[in-house]
């Protein structure tokens, strides 16, 4: 627990958005865009109108990964509302725009300038499924349908924990060949 002290605070505060302006980044944050659409479109499966399963995300915690939770809230809000456009899911609601930047900074915290260690992996995937997931899109959802939480809670749960393991597995698997194969190259 030791990783958790004004370090943390100060490499979140260090990232500056200038980063953003390389042309190397912005490219491969465009290309991760790019993927998140596809796997957004190829890769979900939702179970009525409220739970859905997808990968979609995974682009978005490799950028969460390089290049903290700056650039990751942007690409994940902007990435929201690119989907959104694309989709024909509904009334867009900006709540849910909110928790994608939330989640990013999240993850971000677990994740960024720091060696990828399985139970990093599953505290942050943990910390946003609660709070992300269960919590704020739940209360979207709620305020958006008027359906009771108690009724869509349950669903939201159970979907949530059956992906727990499945989703850390394959980010875990992820971030240890992007820490190798394409961190470097990002690297100063």
């Amino acid at each position: 627990m030791s990783d958790f002290t004004n370090e943390t605070f100060k490499t979140i505060k260090t990232n500056p958005i200038s980063k953003f302006k390389e042309v190397k980044v912005m490219t491969f944050c465009g290309l991760m865009a790019a993927l998140a659409i596809v796997l957004g479109k190829v890769a979900t499966i939702k179970f009525g109108p409220y739970i859905k399963v997808g990968f979609s995300g995974l682009p978005n915690r490799i950028v969460d990964y390089l290049f903290g939770p700056i650039i990751g809230a942007i690409l994940g809000g902007s990435l929201d509302i690119i989907k959104w456009f694309l989709s024909s899911d509904g009334n867009f609601f900006f709540g849910f725009t909110v928790t994608a930047m939330v989640a990013s900074v999240i993850y971000s915290f677990f994740l960024y300038k720091k060696p990828v260690k399985l139970w990093r992996v599953v505290a942050a995937e943990l910390c946003v499924k609660i709070s992300c997931n269960v919590g704020l899109n739940t209360l979207w959802l709620n305020m958006l349908y008027g359906k009771a939480i108690s009724s869509i809670l349950p669903g939201r749960i159970l979907s949530n924990s059956i992906m727990l393991p499945i989703d850390s597995a394959i980010l875990f698997m992820m971030l240890t060949v992007m820490s190798k194969v394409v961190k470097p190259y990002f690297e100063d």
